[in-house]
């Protein structure tokens, strides 16, 4: 008898236990599968854009020509150039700061802005053999239009951007908590792909293996880019310690300002500010010089260590009068400064790693392609479920997500090539361009999905649209700067050919995408005759 009473009480338990457990899967299941729905097309633009950021300056490279100069040599004249190209940009005008950026390994020319007293400022790119001028781009590039949509989604307005961006980054999060507990057997699927195999099944497989693959990456990644912009999610801590923003920044930040005397001194120069910032550093090499109020008796030079040598992007910056050149401040970050510019740069990755770089291009890649099988899977899904209702609307909102994101930012590479450099306002035709197409690609892709069509059909197409771009894009290059791919190669120009190899690539990708879609769709159409006499025969 006791025995029976102990055996009912274990099944007992083991039922609670099982109902509990399901219970926490359904709930799950539910919180992963609509964070991806409702934030999927945020991500994906996040992932997508952030891989391409991790080689913005080679993709710089490829849309600037201009900036294919051979690399300064050593030791460049700072004294010379910097106040050549930055006297250059002010054209006279009194200014109100100025900033030059160095060059290093990966950008062989420099940055200068200026800020003019009355309004306004400029930014162009200058050699640094010489400190001259060179032609303007005429393009945002990478690092200042792929880049920034990774996280602002060029909303700036009352940072709308940077609001989405990081209520994704922590529904990232929790969709990988959640996706852990609904796959039971993710880690054992992970060496499971059955590409042959029923498509939402290959869609299945392959959004777990991506999922494990790159898991780690995928939650530092996302909680990192969190941490990158704490001051607007969370500026409540910050406004409540610290009264004004100068006092965050001096404290915090460990950063330092005066206000102008409003007595005109003129300039100590600059190289001994630079071997004595170095000789603090231990030899490291300057990344970038700033000045403030220049020409004023309380100018402050800001000069910035290189952080291609190590993880974190903490500048290291030491702070010197512009006027006598004697050491104004250098102080080490706080310990909470000190962590968030670590993982701030293993967010980054600033530092010089080629083969770290290609594992995080790759991560981001494999993050795309979690989301992209997410969204067609339950997309498919939905469509075997529910029919067309609700179907064709959030299949065309998912290919501008997905292939047609790609197809807009081959367009505004190919009309990088083709767009005359002398146009007017030639960068913000490029730019315009890319959400033209980018809306175009969703317009497609609604029209495409006619009623009784299958969602796979505006991928096909948008597919072969990548391929078009992405083979064309190599050809444009050769033709209008005549740095064909052989001869980038023969001239040590391997951004650029970088970036061909990766076009070419990305076009042979996507012409065998299409034909693999090309067949699941062959294969559908042949077996929807034999589904349509099943239902007629259950119902006979």
């Amino acid at each position: 008898m006791s025995k029976t009473v102990r055996k009912n009480n274990s099944r007992a338990a083991a039922n609670k236990t099982a109902a509990h457990e399901g219970g926490l899967r359904q709930a799950m299941t539910w919180a992963h599968t609509w964070i991806g729905v409702l934030l999927g097309g945020v991500l994906m633009v996040a992932f997508f854009m952030g891989s391409v950021a991790v080689f913005d300056r080679e993709i710089d490279r490829w849309m600037m020509p201009a900036t294919r100069i051979e690399a300064a040599p050593p030791g460049i004249d700072i004294d010379t150039v910097v106040p050549r190209a930055v006297d250059a940009l002010a054209a006279g005008k009194p200014l109100r700061e100025w900033a030059v950026t160095l060059p290093e390994a990966r950008t062989p020319v420099m940055i200068a802005r200026v800020r003019y007293a009355a309004a306004g400022g400029q930014i162009r790119l200058a050699d640094p053999r010489t400190g001259a001028l060179l032609p303007d781009a005429g393009t945002l590039g990478a690092s200042s239009f792929f880049y920034p949509l990774h996280y602002n989604l060029h909303l700036r307005v009352w940072n709308i951007g940077y609001w989405l961006v990081g209520l994704a980054a922590m529904a990232m999060l929790a969709a990988i908590v959640s996706g852990v507990i609904v796959h039971v057997r993710i880690f054992r699927d992970f060496f499971t792909f059955r590409p042959r195999k029923q498509l939402q099944r290959s869609l299945l497989d392959l959004h777990n293996l991506t999922g494990v693959l790159a898991l780690p990456f995928h939650a530092v990644i996302s909680f990192s880019g969190i941490c990158i912009v704490y001051m607007i999610l969370v500026p409540a801590g910050i406004n409540a310690l610290y009264q004004q923003p100068n006092t965050f920044y001096e404290q915090a930040l460990s950063g330092y300002s005066r206000p102008a005397a409003g007595v005109a001194a003129p300039m100590a120069p600059l190289g001994p500010m630079v071997d004595a910032a170095r000789a603090r550093w231990g030899g490291a090499a300057p990344a970038a010089i700033r000045m403030w109020n220049p020409g004023d008796a309380n100018a402050v030079v800001k000069i910035s260590r290189s952080v291609g040598d190590r993880v974190s992007l903490a500048d290291d910056a030491a702070y010197f009068d512009g006027a006598t050149g004697a050491l104004l401040h250098h102080a080490p970050l706080q310990p909470a400064a000190t962590t968030q510019r670590f993982l701030t740069g293993m967010h980054f990755i600033a530092f010089d790693h080629w083969p770290l770089r290609w594992l995080y291009f790759l991560g981001g890649l494999a993050g795309c392609v979690l989301i992209g099988t997410g969204q067609l899977y339950w997309l498919d899904k939905r469509h075997a479920r529910h029919g067309e209702r609700g179907v064709r609307l959030a299949a065309a909102v998912t290919a501008a997500m997905t292939t047609g994101l790609v197809i807009a930012t081959l367009a505004m590479m190919v009309a990088n090539r083709l767009l005359p450099v002398t146009l007017p306002s030639r960068e913000f035709i490029e730019a315009g361009l890319f959400f033209l197409v980018w809306l175009a690609t969703a317009i497609h892709a609604r029209v495409a999905m006619r009623p009784g069509s299958r969602t796979l059909v505006p991928w096909r197409q948008q597919c072969l649209a990548i391929a078009a771009l992405a083979l064309a894009a190599p050809v444009c290059n050769g033709i209008t700067t005549g740095d064909w791919l052989p001869l980038a190669l023969a001239r040590g120009q391997f951004a650029v050919a970088g970036v061909d190899i990766a076009l070419l690539l990305t076009g042979a990708l996507a012409l065998t995408t299409a034909r693999r879609v090309r067949r699941v769709e062959a294969a559908r159409a042949a077996a929807a005759p034999n589904l349509e006499e099943a239902k007629h025969a259950e119902r006979a």
